[in-house]
């Protein structure tokens, strides 16, 4: 059986998977029922393409939402793993009973707040089920499996087919919505990829020293960082270019939390140390992954 049939259940009932599971669920029936649905405004995805139908179509929303998910948790069991498929099943069966059974007042007849507020909480919610291993809309399904085979991001992937969606609320609700749903939109990126990423966003920090030694010893035994080095030539400064010195480059991945107290105790050894960040998109393999994993 290949790995990506096999059904990890310790991740599935793990009490981190159901708390982030629950609690984005939560949040983003909050953000649907509470301002966005009564208010027609989108923030893009399966959620949007139901909110388009409702007055159209007889059904209520909960069922709208379930319908056309399924067929993207069917896609999601079949090519990306049947863990994964599981996850996504419960996390969209728990946001269709949630929207169907969970009684929520609407907030604010602001416009402004709606879509501000509105984007945030199904921010939140998108943000914490993706964190729980799951999705509660199936567009993302699409976009993580079209990635693997395509030139184009998830991230660009799904802003084409949200830009569609938009576009489909200006026409039906007017441009006003569609440009309020702009901001919902965009706030619900924001705050997703915050949840997902937040203190633990990767970054590379780069370091040339003369006391490269010192400072290996202290990122590997005093942060417990990989570190990979890289040889390199120090000098070529105007009027000085034909000088130069053979030097290391210190290379570790660390989270933004880690960058300032690594930077002071650089420092500390070496006040003339030229240090330099890189923001890093992605992270897989070696150690850095593997710590990663016994974390998460």
């Amino acid at each position: 059986m290949s790995s990506s049939k096999k059904i990890n259940w310790h991740s599935i009932c793990s009490l981190h998977s159901i708390l982030f599971t629950v609690l984005g669920v939560l949040f983003a029936v909050v953000g649907l029922k509470g301002f966005l649905v009564p208010n027609n405004f989108l923030d893009g995805g399966v959620t949007g393409i139901s909110i388009l139908l409702l007055g159209i179509s007889p059904l209520h929303i909960s069922l709208l939402l379930l319908i056309f998910n399924l067929p993207f948790v069917i896609i999601g069991f079949k090519k990306i793993g049947y863990t994964f498929g599981i996850h996504a099943g419960i996390a969209i069966l728990l946001l269709s009973a949630g929207m169907y059974l969970l009684e929520i007042e609407v907030f604010t007849e602001d416009k402004v707040l709606i879509a501000i507020f509105g984007g945030f909480f199904i921010g939140l919610g998108i943000g914490f089920v993706l964190r729980g291993g799951g999705v509660i809309d199936g567009l993302e399904v699409i976009a993580l499996h079209t990635e693997k085979k395509s030139a184009f991001t998830s991230a660009e992937i799904i802003l084409t087919l949200n830009i569609l969606i938009i576009m489909g609320a200006a026409y039906r609700f007017g441009i006003e919505t569609g440009m309020y749903s702009i901001l919902v939109y965009y706030t619900a990126m924001l705050t997703t990829n915050y949840v997902v990423e937040g203190f633990e966003e990767f970054t590379a920090l780069n370091i040339i020293s003369k006391d490269a030694a010192e400072i290996q010893n202290m990122i590997a035994n005093e942060f417990g960082k990989g570190i990979t080095i890289f040889k390199g030539e120090r000098g070529y400064l105007p009027k000085l270019h034909k000088k130069k010195t053979d030097c290391d480059i210190i290379v570790t991945v660390v989270t933004r939390l880690e960058i300032h107290r690594i930077k002071n105790s650089v420092m500390k050894i070496d006040p003339q140390a030229f240090i330099f960040v890189n923001t890093i998109k992605e992270v897989n393999g070696g150690y850095l992954s593997n710590t990663i994993k016994e974390k998460y």
